[in-house]
């Protein structure tokens, strides 16, 4: 298992409460997870989603999350 802190931005926030903080929140996941998995465990569409960072670097869906990782999950924006 792997511990990671996870932080949902603007309308993803809806989809875990504490995502939401300026913490964050620790989520547990088994070995293997991808970043798309992890989607898939907080119940997040992924067509609501438009990024992820992890440890501040751009990851692709099939990014193999490792413990300790800090993930960013943003949604699609649009403004003018």
């Amino acid at each position: 298992m792997n511990k990671v802190q996870v932080y949902l931005y603007a309308t993803l926030r809806q989809f875990h409460a504490g995502a939401g903080s300026v913490n964050g929140t620790e989520i547990e996941v088994p070995d293997g997870t991808a970043i798309s998995d992890l989607y898939r465990l907080l119940g997040i569409p992924e067509d609501q989603v438009k990024q992820a960072f992890v440890n501040g670097r751009h990851k692709d869906p099939d990014y193999l999350l490792r413990d300790g990782d800090r993930v960013g999950v943003f949604p699609p924006i649009a403004g003018g």
